[in-house]
């Protein structure tokens, strides 16, 4: 299966060098699962036209820094794709950025939430098991960095991650061909460090102390990824 990876936004380019752009951080945790996939990438946020995604064997939509409230050119093209991949029932999956604009497109509403930064290792409860997701624990526990939030779920997807700082973390669309994570199983924990201290000053020190602390907890991520595996194969 090959996934087309639209990226829609980059590593920040202080830590670019180091960790490379989100696009190939997903070739590496779809190639961790053991799953048969190939890959190209759609470097939307610099431009690139989206293809018909009728045309597409399987999406993916990673995070970033922008919001889908920004006036950003390729914002609303994107919304475009989103609806036009659901009506097709082409497989699609959002992870941050990609949960929320997904939501957003779909009916749902998404706003920076009141709460302020999510980052570090945070733990979701599993609230619902499709298939792919057969014999998940009762919580996982991923790394996040946010500020934005999915308020209100659309009405075509079910809640299955969830959090006290964050109630819609994961959503099953019922069309069960559309899925999203506010969560990154795609960091590495030496990213997940490096983004919370590069936060340092934007966000509270005592938000990134504690985000920094989180990473000791065990990561739950590999397991995320092979329940996103399993959707994208279909069960």
């Amino acid at each position: 299966m090959k996934l087309t990876i639209i990226q829609t936004g980059d590593v920040p380019a202080p830590l670019r060098e180091r960790f490379g752009p989100y696009h190939q951080m997903f070739r590496a945790m779809f190639e961790a699962t053991g799953g048969d996939f190939t890959y190209e990438a759609v470097l939307a946020s610099d431009g690139e036209a989206l293809p018909d995604p009728a045309g597409l064997e399987a999406i993916v939509i990673t995070g970033s820094p922008a919001g889908v409230y920004d006036d950003l050119p390729w914002i609303e093209p994107l919304r475009g794709f989103i609806r036009a991949a659901y009506a097709a029932a082409t497989p699609m999956l959002g992870i941050c950025f990609g949960h929320q604009i997904m939501a957003d497109a779909l009916g749902g509403e998404v706003r920076k939430s009141e709460k302020g930064w999510g980052m570090g290792r945070h733990l979701y409860a599993v609230t619902a098991r499709p298939g792919f997701m057969e014999g998940a624990p009762e919580t996982l526990s991923v790394a996040c960095s946010h500020q934005d939030q999915v308020i209100v779920p659309p009405e075509t997807a079910e809640v299955i991650l969830a959090s006290d700082f964050t109630p819609n973390a994961g959503l099953a669309y019922r069309n069960q061909k559309a899925l999203s994570f506010q969560p990154h199983p795609e960091f590495s924990d030496d990213y997940a460090v490096a983004l919370a201290e590069l936060r340092r000053g934007r966000a509270p020190d005592e938000v990134v102390d504690r985000a920094m602390a989180s990473i000791a907890k065990p990561s739950d991520s590999a397991d995320l990824a092979r329940y996103i595996g399993r959707f994208f194969k279909g069960g």
